[in-house]
């Protein structure tokens, strides 16, 4: 498996290897040596999501409170996704930049993003399934967004992007910035450190 870090500190690309013969193929789109060797320390794993979406649906930007934040390990089993990773932490050196990995099921990539960062994908094709660990459970008092469309992701302009009604209805990146709600790049680090112990 391969590790390639992202234009955001602390978010990985990892791309596995794959085994075909006659049979079919085998991959392990997550391998803890690998991350843990990349990242600095093991994911912790307590909920796991899966989403089916169609051509077009946008799901994000979201992110969680931090301190515990949820990081979110991302995997593309069935069709194609856009995978934007959006830095949200104030004080960190790529405040508000992004960078995109297209996850796709003949690839097995997966795109890791740490806590405190924010993430938004797009479904390139119908039936679309985005598979993620996440190392925090739900908590919908910690649970936080912004509306996707007001930062200038490179999503696809040949698609009508399709937000839920939550996702519409969130502040834009500057509205989260100026009221306070986007976590601290110090905060985040502290939390970081405290993994890696």
């Amino acid at each position: 498996m391969q590790a390639r870090e992202l234009k955001i500190s602390g978010a990985f690309e990892f791309t596995p290897s794959v085994f075909p013969d006659d049979r079919g193929l085998f991959v392990a789109p997550y391998q803890e040596a690998v991350f843990a060797e990349a990242v600095g320390h093991p994911l912790k794993v307590a909920q796991t999501n899966h989403s089916v979406s169609k051509r077009g649906v946008v799901r994000g930007i979201h992110y969680a409170d931090t301190p515990p934040g949820q990081a979110k390990y991302v995997h593309c089993p069935r069709g194609r996704l856009l995978d934007v990773v959006v830095d949200l932490r104030v004080g960190s050196p790529t405040f508000g930049e992004w960078d995109a990995v297209e996850l796709a099921e003949g690839v097995f990539n997966s795109a890791y993003l740490p806590e405190g960062v924010g993430h938004a994908l797009m479904a390139l094709e119908d039936g679309t399934v985005a598979s993620y660990l996440c190392s925090e459970g739900f908590n919908p008092k910690a649970e936080r967004g912004i509306h996707p469309l007001s930062m200038d992701l490179p999503f696809p302009t040949d698609l009508t992007p399709l937000l839920s009604p939550k996702d519409a209805a969130a502040p834009t990146f500057e509205e989260a910035r100026d009221t306070g709600l986007l976590p601290s790049y110090d905060d985040c680090v502290a939390w970081y450190a405290k993994l890696r112990a």
